[in-house]
């Protein structure tokens, strides 16, 4: 077996058909096929077997797999060796996050990362389904990504750590009724119109709880997933919203109440590939994140007395 071997098995674990796996490796289906046969060879047990018209990994597919995990990494520390000894902190970085969060951060990075002697920043928005982000892990070195505290994991093919566990809020136009009050119930909401993300989206899931403990269906009236455009609708009178507390520019037009009787509440997490860390520069930005997502988070003190379970 030979490390382009591995990559196209886990390459096959993770994207589910040949046809996927010779798309993102950019060759012919045929040259998967036959890296395939030609690893079989070197191995006593199958690794592969036929799922209707996919091929698909057996267990022992899938153990071998994930040993190419730990193969791909190592190779890629080793190669990265000489110029981790060097010190060099430089280095292209490329950095995708979903809007809100490039927004918020990728202009804190930029001012914090300018300089010589400093990764230089390739960065990208990417706003996609919640199940879409660890498939951009392939393209960038570093993905910003977005999920529910109770939502699905991340598949283990991708190492994650969160950033920032940021409260959702309802958003409310200035004057509205409902703004006096220091926190808001699912009831008090639940008869309002209703500005939503599209489905798929992380966020959805708490309207629907919102929806659950307060025994009704919403009114949901528009589905916008950029939070600068639910603001101006906020503000305009178009419907109440959850907007996030820290990365949503504020709006003088708009009021946001803490949501108690729920979890609102949004992981944001930085998603890469194991071997990605292999470079310093990589890990440079990466723990600047941690250090930005730390600063915003500390500039809320009255954020762990809104928090409700």
């Amino acid at each position: 077996m030979d490390e382009r071997q591995l990559r196209i098995l886990r390459e096959l674990g993770e994207l589910g058909s040949v046809t996927a796996v010779a798309d993102a490796l950019q060759v012919t289906p045929s040259a998967i096929s036959q890296q395939l046969r030609l690893l079989q060879r070197s191995i006593p047990v199958p690794l592969t077997e036929r799922a209707g018209r996919r091929v698909v990994l057996t267990e022992a597919g899938q153990a071998l797999a994930g040993a190419a995990i730990e193969v791909e990494t190592a190779l890629a520390r080793a190669r990265h060796t000489i110029t981790d000894f060097a010190g060099r902190p430089d280095g292209d970085v490329s950095v995708a996050a979903f809007h809100s969060a490039a927004a918020t951060l990728f202009p804190l990075l930029l001012r914090a990362l300018s300089g010589p002697d400093r990764p230089r920043l390739r960065l990208a928005d990417e706003d996609v389904a919640q199940d879409r982000f660890p498939a951009l892990t392939r393209d960038y070195d570093l993905v910003l990504a977005h999920r529910l505290d109770h939502g699905p994991p991340w598949p283990r093919t991708v190492t994650a750590t969160t950033l920032l566990r940021e409260p959702l809020d309802v958003a409310l136009p200035a004057g509205h009724p409902l703004a006096a009050a220091p926190v808001l119930t699912p009831g008090d909401v639940a008869d309002q119109p209703w500005i939503t993300v599209h489905d798929g989206f992380p966020l959805m899931a708490t309207v629907e709880a919102v929806a659950c403990v307060a025994n009704r269906r919403l009114d949901i009236v528009h589905r916008v997933n950029e939070f600068s455009v639910v603001a101006e609708m906020v503000a305009a009178g178009g419907g109440v919203a959850l907007l996030p507390r820290w990365t949503a520019r504020t709006h003088p037009g708009v009021v946001l109440r803490p949501l108690s009787g729920v979890h609102a509440r949004r992981r944001i997490d930085v998603l890469h590939r194991p071997e990605r860390t292999a470079r310093k520069a990589v890990r440079t930005v990466l723990a600047e994140l941690h250090r930005t997502a730390t600063a915003i988070r500390d500039r809320d003190p009255a954020e762990p007395e809104t928090e409700v379970p």
